[in-house]
């Protein structure tokens, strides 16, 4: 008779980056159930975004991830240009050139920064040393163009705050010409390797209907075969005026994950050469002074997938209310099927499959205070962070 062990995985693992809690139902080395605990971030950044004014919003939702810090402030500014009449008829054209290629930077940093943990993940350590060799000329693109490596500080509403000098173009190119070389190494190299497909096909698997079932989006549903990606579907800045492909796995495991994410940075490569050979003169910024009364709601393909922002506007310089659904919001949930069924070791390489981001996920934590009778609402949180903030600058000054 088989008995029942539960293995935790977290809040803190090795695995994680971030805390959060997966309980694992083991029977021998086979996981038979998981329960996925969060709320182990408190953020408070939609509450926060209340009390700002528009143009510091796109700073506040920039930090709600440092890995894809641009698809927040996009997808708010999207949001925003909605409500004013659609960032087509709003945003210069070169503005939206540059929006696309720091968003295709982004998709390749993202990417080659999954892959090299996962190799780490895996024990294959050269792949991890490589990948995050390799990162760093997609960082140094970010800092000729922004003057920034992380938290780029680009996107506003109507456009955007810097331009790409004519003679930085050719280092753009350069450095993506080498990339590309790379990137063909580490195609050949894991789709030659029977190492790795032994440890990672048949692993973590998702069907096509499981990814319907649990509203999986980007990468980790287009490995299951489901044709979907919002730079297509929902298209925004310069995408359609660029050639490029979605690209679809089907065997929907770990390998397929894999493949689905290299293929990816090529094509974000070829997104920005030829955003780079077409972008036109022009103004960089709308210069849009008022946000009227209403909503809008702004959507990106983030690297892990739909990226969701909603704006509701009383026509004065702050939202009335900030909504904001990251994309390991439904990625995460997932691993409710797709760690079920393989061993204890198997599991914790699928959860870190979807690339997850928990700092991302989670927005609010309910705090009691040491009388367990108040529980603290959002201004509370707000105040009591501001409080702490005051409090530092105090030290440190002092």
């Amino acid at each position: 008779m088989s008995h029942k062990v539960i293995v935790p995985i977290g809040p803190y693992h090795p695995l994680q980056e971030e805390p959060e809690f997966f309980q694992l139902y083991v029977e021998g080395e086979k996981v038979v159930d998981i329960d996925i605990i969060i709320g182990y971030n408190h953020r408070g950044v939609e509450k926060l975004a209340e009390s700002k004014h528009y143009d510091q919003i796109a700073y506040l939702v920039e930090r709600i991830c440092g890995i894809c810090s641009s698809s927040h402030p996009y997808a708010f500014v999207l949001a925003v240009e909605d409500l004013l009449g659609g960032e087509a008829n709003i945003v210069p054209e070169r503005a939206l050139y540059i929006r696309t290629i720091i968003d295709e930077l982004q998709r390749i940093h993202s990417h080659l920064l999954w892959l090299g943990l996962a190799g780490h993940f895996i024990g294959y350590n050269t792949i991890w040393m490589w990948a995050w060799k390799y990162r760093e000329p997609v960082l140094d693109c970010f800092e000729t163009v922004t003057g920034n490596r992380n938290n780029y500080a680009m996107f506003k509403v109507g456009g955007v705050r810097r331009d790409i000098k004519d003679e930085d173009i050719p280092v753009l190119k350069k450095a993506l010409d080498e990339l590309s070389c790379v990137l063909d190494m580490f195609n050949g190299a894991i789709n030659d390797d029977p190492v790795i497909k032994a440890r990672l096909k048949g692993v973590g698997l998702l069907s096509r209907q499981q990814v319907i079932d649990w509203c999986v989006v980007g990468p980790t549903a287009r490995a299951s075969g489901v044709n979907i990606d919002i730079r297509r579907d929902v298209p925004y800045g310069a995408i359609e005026k660029v050639d490029w492909n979605v690209i679809l796995e089907k065997d929907g495991d770990i390998f397929a994950k894999t493949v689905v994410r290299i293929i990816e940075m090529s094509e974000s490569i070829r997104i920005i050469r030829q955003c780079l050979d077409k972008i036109p003169k022009g103004p960089i910024d709308a210069n849009v002074k008022d946000i009227p009364q209403g909503e809008g709601i702004g959507v990106v393909e983030a690297p892990r997938g739909e990226c969701f922002h909603y704006i509701k506007s009383d026509g004065t310089n702050r939202p009335v209310r900030h909504k904001i659904r990251a994309p390991s919001y439904m990625n995460v949930a997932s691993d409710k099927v797709s760690a079920v069924g393989g061993t204890i070791s198997d599991a914790t390489l699928t959860l870190a499959a979807v690339d997850p981001c928990y700092c991302c996920t989670e927005r609010l934590a309910v705090i009691r205070k040491s009388d367990n009778k108040k529980i603290m609402n959002g201004w509370d949180l707000v105040k009591l962070c501001q409080e702490k903030t005051h409090l530092m600058k105090e030290r440190k000054d002092g």
